[in-house]
């Protein structure tokens, strides 16, 4: 949605389709159907794999006559699989997945055969790159995740408050039990702000049901998330593994919050411990805690690390982003020109040939 925005402000005409739970976020949104939670590298994603949201996609597809197709996690059961599969325009996929996954384990062979149908592949980080490359193989560039600075740096200051902000899915990946127990070890006054929700919720609701210092927010909305991580004195994301690009950090540093996190692949591609944040041992409770009490008091160490994350998010930039894949995006229209890539029917759709719009207006 980010990615659509800057596109658009800068001219291009651009649709984001995709499942979607309720109305459209926005007008240039086109909904596919109700998504489908399913388990994925340890949390819940919402996928669309059913028949009628294929057909949808191939109806939107069709309908709009892309000139190129942006796929986000472009092997995914669901949108952007059907959309590889039909393929009525050149195709850059971004993979933001690391770790593991053992679909692309057991799917492995299949997999390489539906991305050999991308013209240009884009990881998120490093990590994501490895990833993928482990399973299909392929040349991959690395871009980053961008964040909308406008949302964060075009707000007045607000005053901080001695709290401590945390926003994601409740779930074990996520390490927010090891915040709350660290929360614990902290001075009375100092509180923690605990947004969104998920299967611990419950759980963690009744294990720290004495302590009043924890705000639990719920789901909240993209306003008062950034009203949040403008007040609140540190921003934390104390997650166990999973985590291939923190955009949550550079949103943090670009709202002019210190931020404690874990010291993970996926953070250290935005964070650099002591400059632009402080990094603490995965899963070490008597580490987190001592890490937020030094933000906490330490004034020196915080105005650095304001300084440095603001300098820092400003270079992921979601309007920088969204040059590099216009280049991208023009690089793959030259190879549908030269013929470095083709654009060919799959044999079960070969009978709608001609119903291909977009085909018949290159014709």
């Amino acid at each position: 949605m980010g990615l659509a925005r800057s596109l658009r402000a800068k001219g291009h005409e651009v649709r984001v389709l995709g499942p979607c739970d309720g109305p459209p976020p926005d007008v240039f949104v086109t909904p596919l159907g109700n998504s489908l939670p399913t388990a994925v590298n340890g949390s819940i994603a919402p996928l669309a794999p059913d028949a009628s949201a294929a057909l949808r996609t191939i109806r939107a597809l069709n309908d709009e006559a892309f000139d190129v197709l942006h796929l986000h996690e472009p092997l995914a059961p669901g949108p952007t699989m059907t959309a590889l599969l039909v393929k009525m325009a050149p195709v850059v996929a971004t993979f933001h997945s690391a770790g593991e996954s053992a679909a692309y384990r057991t799917f492995s062979r299949q997999l390489k055969w539906m991305a050999s149908r991308i013209d240009i592949r884009v990881a998120v980080s490093k990590d994501a790159v490895e990833l993928a490359h482990r399973y299909i193989g392929g040349d991959y560039e690395v871009l980053f995740n961008g964040i909308e600075l406008g949302d964060y740096a075009n707000q007045e200051m607000a005053p901080k408050e001695n709290a401590i902000f945390f926003i994601g899915r409740h779930e074990q990946r996520k390490g927010l039990g090891i915040l709350l127990e660290a929360v614990e070890k902290l001075p009375n006054d100092v509180r923690v702000w605990v947004a969104s929700d998920g299967p611990e919720t419950a759980e963690l609701k009744k294990r720290f049901a004495l302590n009043a210092r924890i705000e639990w927010l719920g789901r909240i909305s993209d306003t008062e998330k950034v009203n949040r991580m403008k007040r609140a004195s540190v921003f934390c994301a104390p997650s166990l593994h999973g985590e291939s690009f923190g955009v949550v950090l550079l949103e943090a540093m670009a709202a002019g919050t210190p931020v404690v996190a874990s010291n993970l692949d996926g953070y250290r591609n935005v964070a650099t411990h002591d400059t632009t944040a402080v990094l603490v041992e995965v899963g070490e409770v008597d580490a987190l805690s001592t890490a937020l009490a030094r933000v906490l008091t330490d004034p020196r160490l915080t105005e650095r690390l304001i300084a440095n994350g603001r300098e820092h998010a400003a270079k992921f930039s979601m309007d920088a982003l969204a040059d590099r894949y216009i280049e991208m995006y023009e690089r793959a229209l030259h190879m549908e020109a030269t013929n470095i890539t083709t654009i060919a029917v799959p044999r079960m759709l070969k009978r709608f040939e001609g119903r291909f719009l977009r085909r018949s207006h290159l014709g």
